[in-house]
């Protein structure tokens, strides 16, 4: 191959050889779930200029598709998160457990990190969002199929760092914390709110709010929910008070 070829090019070649490897006996199945029948009509044709792919079930929600998947027991499940009978994360787990064998990629509008998260924890194997191309959606196709884990690439950099932990803050980061922020975090972590901060410290609602974003910030703490861990992870929580739950 030269040298001068794209790297995408020998990315898609490689995967190719890996489904390839596999020894196949007819093309790969693969079932569509959303709610918009246009959609999954034209999914499925863009699916299916590929030789080696068929689509060979549509459901347009998750009890549907539940009962589709139960039967075809389909390779690839492409399946959108927002749909009629469920919650999207129900959706993947119910599916993932009716065809345990397959694939399974989410295609959304969605692009928080909270979604793709969720969904990855859920048991998607792949992320991609409805304004990719045709060729990132194959390439992710390919992907999946090929036993990787695939995330689009406008999300994949940010998601993959705080999905991996590789962001999360430690112990450590508590001594560039001052004193008086360290109070407030603990009263943070213990369910406290800035008004009720202020009185027991003596200060104004607007000062303990300044100290609050600053110790966040320094921390890269995002909600009370952070706010608690790290607390109790830096021994900032007394162990017998009684604080918010994690989901707070």
């Amino acid at each position: 191959m030269s040298q001068k070829e794209p790297l995408f090019t020998t990315q898609v070649a490689e995967l190719n050889r890996k489904i390839s490897d596999g020894a196949r006996n007819g093309p790969v199945r693969i079932m569509l779930v959303d709610d918009h029948a246009i959609l999954r009509e034209g999914l499925s044709a863009l699916i299916e200029l590929e030789p080696d792919f068929k689509v060979v079930g549509q459901a347009g929600s998750i009890p549907e598709a539940v009962g589709v998947a139960t039967t075809l027991q389909p390779d690839l499940i492409v399946t959108d998160l927002s749909l009629p009978g469920t919650t999207g994360m129900q959706g993947i787990v119910e599916l993932r457990s009716r065809a345990p064998n397959a694939r399974l990629i989410v295609l959304t509008v969605h692009n928080t990190e909270e979604y793709i998260r969720a969904a990855l924890s859920a048991g998607a194997d792949g992320y991609i969002l409805k304004d990719a191309s045709r060729l990132e959606l194959i390439h992710g196709i390919r992907a999946v199929l090929a036993g990787q884990r695939h995330l689009c690439p406008r999300s994949s950099a940010r998601v993959v760092r705080s999905y991996l932990g590789e962001a999360q803050p430690t112990a450590a980061a508590v001594v560039g914390v001052t004193g008086r922020e360290r109070e407030i975090l603990g009263m943070i972590a213990g369910g406290q709110s800035n008004k009720r901060i202020a009185i027991v410290l003596n200060r104004s609602v607007k000062t303990v709010e300044k100290h609050r974003a600053n110790l966040m910030r320094k921390l890269g703490l995002h909600n009370v929910a952070d706010v608690t861990r790290f607390a109790l992870q830096s021994g900032l929580l007394p162990g017998e008070q009684d604080g918010p739950g994690l989901d707070a």
